[in-house]
């Protein structure tokens, strides 16, 4: 039988996965090496991006965090080593599936497709799928963007849905796929295209390291809405309940919302912007009762 490239690649991370799952899971795998890989994204402003100083900050940064404070208690560890590994939203998955990476700490979205790859830790965070476009464009609507150029992330849910939108309603848009979130508005701030489309939270977190926000603002009705969760391999269900043991109680006490308010309602690093995202109904009802559930 012939395997293409792709195949092969997916097939090692099978074998790789499965090795994982059968040293007994990632706690036990964690126990004994005395290292714990996150997965971190050098650009998701501001969930998981990098500081002034080359450190990885921000929100899904911190509930890592915790994760590892509280691992390193359960295992009596005090001196486990953390290490990080960059991963865009084409090898984040992948990264996982194969053993490279324990835990990711990005801004991915949990949805019934990526179940059967990975698992997902309760929902960490809510988003609407909108445009990010330049105030004097006249774009205000998707249907303002008719054979235009427009720019989303590759390996992303919104791609699919800016992919599946331009086929079904013959809108004629060139869709470019950015390597990550950064490129994509480059690709916009140097008028290569017309909007930018992406997850409102990350919209709004680009607009934070920019010198001219102000030029900028995010529009359109959402086409979709998404849970974010921390991702881990699937079939380690100890692993994945103890992520959750760790966050629900973070969750409930109010600490989320707290932590939610330093990001996303507060002054962040590196331009001190204030992103003024108000917790949405849906964020603070995943608070209060915390759950996996995919939205679609």
């Amino acid at each position: 039988m012939k395997l293409t490239i792709p195949s092969l690649i997916l097939f090692a991370s099978l074998l790789a996965g499965s090795a994982v799952a059968q040293e007994g899971g990632t706690l036990e795998k964690v126990k004994k090496s005395g290292v714990f890989t996150l997965g971190v994204r050098e650009s998701a402003v501001p969930f998981s991006y990098y500081d002034d100083n080359q450190k990885i900050i921000g929100y899904s940064a911190e509930l890592c965090g915790l994760v590892v404070a509280a691992l390193k208690q359960k295992l009596n560890l005090p001196n486990l080593v953390v290490k990080e590994v960059p991963t865009t939203p084409l090898s984040r998955l992948p990264l996982i599936s194969n053993g490279t990476v324990d835990l990711e700490c990005g801004s991915t979205t949990n949805n019934l497709a990526r179940q059967k790859q990975v698992a997902f830790s309760n929902t960490t965070f809510v988003i609407g799928t909108r445009l990010l476009v330049k105030k004097n464009s006249g774009v205000r609507e998707f249907t303002d963007l008719i054979g235009k150029n427009v720019v989303t992330t590759q390996g992303t849910t919104p791609e699919q849905i800016l992919r599946e939108m331009n086929s079904k309603n013959n809108m004629r848009m060139n869709i470019i796929s950015a390597k990550d979130h950064a490129e994509s508005f480059l690709t916009l701030e140097t008028g290569r295209a017309a909007g930018f489309f992406i997850d409102d939270a990350l919209l709004y977190g680009q607009l934070a390291k920019s010198p001219n926000a102000k030029d900028y603002e995010v529009v359109g009705k959402p086409q979709s809405f998404e849970a974010y969760a921390l991702v881990m391999r699937k079939d380690d269900p100890q692993f994945r309940a103890f992520v959750n043991e760790t966050l629900t109680p973070f969750m409930t006490s109010g600490k989320a919302t707290e932590l939610y308010k330093k990001w996303f309602m507060s002054p962040i690093p590196p331009k001190g912007i204030n992103l003024n995202f108000p917790l949405s109904d849906q964020l603070r009802e995943a608070f209060a009762s915390p759950n996996d559930r995919a939205f679609q």
